[in-house]
């Protein structure tokens, strides 16, 4: 018998998703979706409940939501900065690109500042090869990126 669902209208909304998708386990991914989309972010107790439901093992849900770079273990900032760090990018210094706004911001990949301003992610590709290196500011793709011109950027967001 399935356990009973927290009396939180959004663990309703993850729910339905389950629900609609027969509980079956090849709905996990669009089950995450719908609860980053409906908490903002996937935090333990909501993975618990996931796992849960679709009786998977916690560890499965958590490594897909480790996995995918587009799930949030923590809230996003006002801000997202995403560096590509995939092969093309990563030969043309992604990773100094990087570890500057890391330097920067005095945050890790996959962290938000203290403020709430900006987080900062690391994707492992986000197919724009030709563009190499890429980041995304917030809905702004920025190719061919040298390190100041990544720090610039960054400062224009925090203008906003």
């Amino acid at each position: 018998m399935l356990a009973t669902v927290p009396n939180d209208a959004r663990y309703k909304m993850v729910e339905k998703t389950m629900k609609k998708l027969n509980y079956d386990r090849s709905a996990l991914i669009e089950t995450l979706h719908t609860a980053q989309e409906t908490f903002g972010y996937l935090e333990n107790e909501t993975l618990k409940f996931i796992a849960r439901r679709l009786k998977l093992p916690f560890a499965k849900v958590y490594g897909v939501a480790t996995f995918y770079h587009f799930f949030r273990l923590k809230p996003k900032g006002k801000h997202t900065i995403v560096v590509c760090m995939g092969t093309a990018c990563y030969i043309k210094n992604a990773n100094k690109i990087l570890e500057r706004l890391e330097k920067k911001f005095n945050i890790k990949s996959g962290e938000t500042t203290r403020d709430e301003l900006i987080s900062l992610i690391s994707a492992r590709c986000v197919g724009s090869c030709s563009l190499a290196p890429i980041a995304i500011y917030d809905n702004k793709t920025v190719g061919h990126l040298s390190i100041d011109e990544a720090e610039k950027e960054a400062e224009e967001l925090t203008k906003c």
